[in-house]
């Protein structure tokens, strides 16, 4: 019978958390969100022998006195959920830093594992960690790690195992004697309550209570102890501050935490003095105050040329094995219902989606790679000036960016704003961030009406001006909604690493799954139903009258065009015509066809199925997918229109999954209604006025 052990991976943000899990081999990743909160998190499962072993990956934390939600969601972990083990990963090149979490995980007294993590930079400075010196100070074992090379990665579920059947670790951290006397009386004083029976958990709450937390606070407030414990901490709190020439005792405990923690990576680190680093030195070059946006433009620029050049290779191959596969089927099956559901509806709507994986797939891994080489956080640096000139905080750059790939993540993303204004701003305009689902629809309109020009520059200049009038509406917020400045930018800058190649390809992998389920339930769901819409009800008249028509012609080109001028004419007598003809008048300021209407109200369920939805309606029985389609978009689908369709696209409500992550995260209904609200407006304006620019210039 298998033994489960449950473990909890806590660090402070940017520690390689996910790399370390993501190294383990023979490991099964599942991700989804913590209870009750839209916070994502990633178990890892892994079976030894006997052993089933459960890895809970944490948000980053930098403290038990958290202040972000992510941070809450991580303590509320530590402090209420059930676990057998904690593993707290560290920076080797931060690691005084690192070690006042860990002294707080210490405090604890449950079992513990370090993991000291990219110890590899440390080794090509010329210096060394001393682990066994680092276990004998700290009671606890040590594992010394690099994640990009694999190094001490096989040790993890070992270490974890030979904790699991330990007693009991000697991890006890000591403060100053003035504060150890304190939490020694307080603790006792907590004892004489049934609920603190457990020496360890009463000095536990102890030095919480010291720390002036006040969750563990709310925890006795209800106890008969409360009156006995709360006039001995009022006592504690004015004398301790009195005797160390503090403000308050949580400031004496941190300065005690970060002196023993600094004391730590003394005795255990050795480094050679060195001259100016190469990380300083790209630095100068990378961040300077001329040349730094300009050279992130270029790399923004390149990765955009490259999701269109290289993205376009394999597409053709995609197309052409779901055009394949639908003909195929179409042949072997029984005329009827089914076939022309699942080789006109689903496999078209489907193949229309997933020949752009790999130019999403590019995407992801450009920004991926700028994010572990650990140009991103410079780039936010660089941004920051550049960001207040619009309202918005420096550190806003990072969810805005996170937003060219899922608007979902970036949302949370935006919970490191601790300043509400600055952080409802960044949400209100990351929609302008044109995400990773917005991307087929970009090449496959680019490819029908901007052939011509170059790809890739056209792709980038819909991206960035999607981000510039974000920020240009970001400015009319903070002017108009919401006066003051935003907060100053703080931002921990990491050294310069080489990626790893595994947990690229492992965050790839994921991301395909991802998107190839979505492909396969929820857009397969969506085509069934465009195609149920699109097909009823019958008009056995209009198809007798028809083929009459037909049976007497005998020129092809008539005949074919007569073919076709029955599709249309069964399309928009079918509900969704009646649907798409009702809604028209709203888009036909804009040049659209209730076709385009339809495409555009569909993608409000998620933004692929525009493009899946177009393959239904404007290539019925071509297979749905590039050419077929590309030809009847420029058949029925002028310049202009296609410019307001691009607007549209780039400015409208995300789909229904970021939509809800916005509403989790903002509980105004205010701020709810405005947001649902003012992106179709603008699009809808923005669109109106280009189009009839254009109209003016003779397009």
């Amino acid at each position: 019978m298998s033994n489960l052990i449950k473990v909890v991976v806590a660090g402070q943000p940017n520690v390689g958390k996910s790399s370390i899990l993501n190294a383990i081999s023979d490991a099964r990743l599942h991700t989804g969100n913590f209870s009750g909160v839209t916070v994502e998190k990633t178990v890892v499962e892994i079976k030894k022998g006997e052993y089933d072993i459960q890895m809970v990956d944490l948000p980053g934390i930098y403290s038990l006195n958290a202040y972000t939600p992510e941070e809450q969601v991580a303590k509320n972990y530590l402090l209420n959920e059930k676990y057998d083990i904690i593993v707290n990963i560290v920076d080797a090149n931060t690691l005084s830093r690192n070690l006042i979490f860990t002294m707080q995980l210490l405090d604890m007294q449950k079992k513990m594992i370090l993991i000291v993590n990219m110890v590899d930079e440390i080794e090509k400075k010329g210096g060394k960690i001393d682990k066994d010196k680092l276990e004998t100070l700290l009671g606890i074992p040590v594992i010394l790690a690099s994640a990009k090379e694999g190094k001490g990665v096989d040790k993890i579920v070992d270490t974890v195992i030979e904790a699991y059947n330990k007693k009991e670790y000697k991890n006890k951290i000591y403060y100053n004697e003035r504060v150890e006397i304190r939490i020694e009386k307080l603790s006792k004083a907590l004892q004489k309550s049934p609920h603190f029976k457990d020496e360890k958990y009463a000095r536990f709450v102890a030095i919480r209570l010291l720390d002036r937390d006040e969750q563990v606070y709310k925890i006795i407030h209800d106890l008969p102890i409360f009156i006995e414990v709360h006039d001995m901490l009022e006592k504690m709190y004015k004398n301790l501050e009195a005797e160390f020439d503090e403000d308050s005792t949580a400031d004496i405990l941190s300065n005690d935490r970060a002196a023993l923690a600094h004391n730590l990576q003394m005795e255990s680190i050795s480094l050679p003095e060195i001259e100016e680093s190469l990380s300083e030195k790209i630095d100068n070059i990378l961040i300077h105050p001329i040349l730094g946006l300009p050279i992130f433009l270029f790399f923004m620029w390149a990765l955009f040329q490259l999701t269109f050049e290289l993205g376009n290779i394999p597409m053709e191959l995609i197309d052409t094995a779901f055009s394949e596969s639908a003909n195929y089927l179409s042949s072997v099956l029984p005329q009827g219902g089914f076939n022309s559901l699942l080789t006109e509806g689903v496999i078209p709507a489907v193949g229309a989606v997933v020949m752009f994986l790999p130019n999403i797939l590019i995407l992801f891994l450009g920004i991926n790679l700028l994010e572990q080489t650990g140009y991103m956080a410079r780039a936010a640096y660089l941004m920051d000036g550049f960001l207040k000139k619009f309202g918005l905080q420096g550190k806003a750059f990072v969810p805005l960016v996170s937003g060219f790939g899922c608007t979902v993540p970036a949302y949370m993303a935006a919970r490191t704003l601790k300043n509400p204004k600055d952080r409802i701003i960044t949400m209100l305009v990351l929609g302008f961030m044109s995400c990773g689902a917005r991307l087929p629809i970009y090449v496959l309109v680019i490819a029908a009406f901007f052939a011509k020009h170059n790809p890739g520059n056209v792709l980038f200049a819909i991206y960035l001006g999607g981000a510039v009038l974000g920020l240009i509406v970001a400015k009319i917020l903070r002017t108009v909604l919401f006066k003051g400045e935003p907060e100053p930018f703080v931002m921990e800058i990491p050294p310069y690493r080489f990626p790893s190649m595994k947990s690229l390809a492992m965050d790839l992998w994921i991301k395909t799954k991802m998107f190839l389920k979505k492909a396969g339930t929820f857009i397969a769901g969506t085509a069934m139903i465009i195609w149920f819409l699109s097909t009823y009800p019958h008009h056995p008249n209009i198809v007798k009258n028809y083929e009459a028509k037909i049976a007497v012609t005998t020129d092809k080109t008539k005949k074919q065009d007569l073919e076709n001028e029955l599709k249309a004419k069964l399309l928009g007598e079918s509900y969704l015509g009646k649907i798409g003809k009702t809604i028209n008048p709203i888009f036909e300021p804009l040049g659209f066809d209730w076709r385009m209407s339809v495409s555009v109200i569909a993608g409000l369920a998620a933004k692929e199925t525009v493009v899946s939805t177009m393959g239904t309606l404007y290539a019925v029985g071509e297979g749905g997918a590039s050419n077929g389609l590309i030809k009847k978009m420029q058949e029925n689908i002028d310049f202009k229109a296609a410019v307001a369709l691009i607007i549209i696209i780039m400015i409208y409500s995300p789909c229904l999954a970021a939509m809800s992550t916005f509403y989790a995260e903002v509980p105004q209904w205010a701020w709810r209604t405005f947001y649902t609200i003012y992106p179709n407006v603008v699009a809808w304006l923005l669109a109106f006025f280009v189009y009839k620019v254009l109209a003016l210039m003779g397009y």
